[in-house]
């Protein structure tokens, strides 16, 4: 049973540091596919168990996420990733597929 709400389908990355964000932003950025950039990095650096599946985190309730992660989720645009930001776990490059508006 669905809980009442918005819902976004997205991937993301987990890093440790501000200079491994930026360095994986970087290489997204200066990327010709930069969605199949997107997964390659997520495999490779990602440090959520997500990296498993190239950092898909499927379809989430906006309330399954921190605050941080669900504002951003709903405020970048869809299809791409531009930006990066920090919550308690670390920082994360989240790329948005589709989401309730």
């Amino acid at each position: 049973m669905k809980l009442p709400g918005r819902y976004a389908n997205a991937r993301h990355i987990l890093v440790g540091s501000k200079t491994q964000a930026q360095s994986i932003l970087d290489e997204i950025s200066n990327s010709r596919n930069k969605l199949r950039t997107f997964k390659k990095m997520a495999k490779l650096y990602s440090s959520c168990t997500s990296a498993e599946k190239k950092g898909d985190l499927g379809d989430f309730h906006e309330k399954q996420m921190v605050p941080l992660f669900s504002k951003q989720v709903w405020s970048q645009d869809l299809n791409q990733c531009d930006c990066f930001i920090k919550t308690q776990f670390g920082y994360h490059l989240i790329w948005v597929h589709s989401r309730d508006e």
